[in-house]
């Protein structure tokens, strides 16, 4: 089908193709099949119509409060929803396969899409700051809600133990072979770009030929920044070791304390025997705590990767049992008794062993132990209120035009 227009706003449109990929990216999100619930897909199409419009109304507004996103933000924001969706579907080649596009062309609607979101929410952000509620709003709220007040799900508090599945010599040694085999290659006269597309394992760069962008000083890793630094655009790096692995880089561009690179990364693969290494460590771990020779506390913080929670005893927070991200959390959690660890288990991050601090079972909500929420939720009301309504307002001074989105 031949892209075309399914709106205007202002002297903006929006595109059949861009409706679209925002629509299967939240398809994606929310797990909705797209071949077997085409019509739960049309309404999730309807529903990023409506936020795309609101969206551009209020970049027209952020263009008239001259009001600007930040480049480096931009391309930070590309990256990490790049590299998600390759992380989550497998392969940059699955990622062009879902989206129907390119990674040039995906990240290229994403750029735009992101640039305005984020001028967009900053005007949000302005409207709603100073919408404040009082405790009598707050109560007049919650009293006239009645029944259909949201309860409290049965919580978790829960506290996590990982280890990494970590490549060993053997792994680096393959990797260093391989960034060897492909330095030969650029040496011999093979383009930089055209090579990075082919062979770099970094999803969110390879497809636009190892290019990353933008950055300043302190934004990568100091390994990266010293070599990428030190070298005029044009220039061929030798091998760099990071802890991503192996790289070779050629800056494109500099403008004073920012750079623009291109690189080639070769990753660390764990082999098979990584993989029994890191098992057998964390069935040792948990043989120590189960038998109660050693304190989970005492072992998160020796052997734990997990960065956020290690310095907190592995503390991760409350949680509501049904809507934890991770199935295999729910599945580890499902029998526990509070103080109880699970037996070691693996997800794609590493493998696990967790502990349940506590639980508190569904309630409905109560004014004296859960103030603040109710006040958070009132809150959030009244200024989505407020803000639907102001938008309502900008769209009498705005020209827009909807086309039908099924023709």
């Amino acid at each position: 089908m031949l892209d075309r227009i399914v709106a205007v706003v202002d002297d903006d449109i929006i595109l059949l193709s861009e409706l679209q990929q925002q629509a299967y990216k939240l398809a994606f999100e929310f797990k909705v099949d797209v071949q077997r619930d085409p019509e739960k897909f049309n309404e999730l199409m309807k529903q990023v119509l409506d936020n795309l419009i609101i969206q551009k109304i209020l970049f027209v507004k952020a263009k008239e409060d001259t009001i600007v996103a930040d480049d480096n933000h931009v391309e930070s924001e590309i990256e990490s929803r790049i590299n998600y969706f390759t992380r989550e579907l497998g392969s940059p080649e699955k990622v062009e396969e879902y989206f129907g596009s390119p990674i040039s062309k995906i990240k290229r609607t994403l750029r735009e899409e992101i640039r305005q979101g984020l001028m967009a929410q900053q005007v949000r952000d302005q409207k709603i700051r100073d919408i404040k509620i009082s405790r009598r709003e707050v109560l007049e709220l919650y009293r006239s809600m009645g029944d259909s007040l949201p309860t409290i799900k049965e919580q978790v508090h829960i506290a996590n133990l990982m280890v990494k599945v970590k490549p060993g010599e053997e792994a680096r040694q393959v990797a260093l072979r391989r960034i060897t085999a492909i330095q030969k290659t650029l040496q011999d006269s093979a383009d930089f770009k055209e090579l990075a597309s082919q062979v770099s394992d970094d999803p969110g760069s390879a497809a636009a030929g190892g290019e990353l962008g933008f950055f300043n000083r302190g934004q990568l890793v100091k390994e990266f920044e010293e070599v990428a630094f030190g070298l005029k655009p044009g220039e061929t790096s030798d091998i760099v070791e990071s802890p991503f692995g192996f790289h070779i880089i050629q800056p494109i561009e500099r403008r004073g304390e920012k750079i623009n690179c291109r690189h080639i990364l070769v990753s660390l693969v764990p082999t098979e025997e990584d993989e029994k290494q890191t098992v057998e460590l964390i069935k040792q771990i948990y043989d120590k705590i189960a038998s109660d020779s050693v304190s989970f506390e005492t072992m998160v913080e020796k052997y734990s990767d997990d960065i956020e929670s290690k310095d907190k005893a592995g503390d991760l927070g409350w949680f509501p049992e049904d809507d934890l991200q991770i199935k295999e959390f729910q599945t580890a959690l499902k029998d526990l008794k509070p103080g109880e660890i699970s037996y070691p288990f693996k997800t794609k991050y590493g493998y696990h062993i967790l502990k349940l601090l506590d639980r508190q079972q569904p309630r409905e909500l109560s004014l004296d132990e859960d103030w603040e929420q109710i006040e958070r939720w009132a809150l959030n009301l009244k200024q989505q209120k407020e803000f639907l309504a102001w938008v309502e307002e900008l769209k009498e001074d705005i020209y827009i035009r909807v086309d039908k989105i099924d023709d």
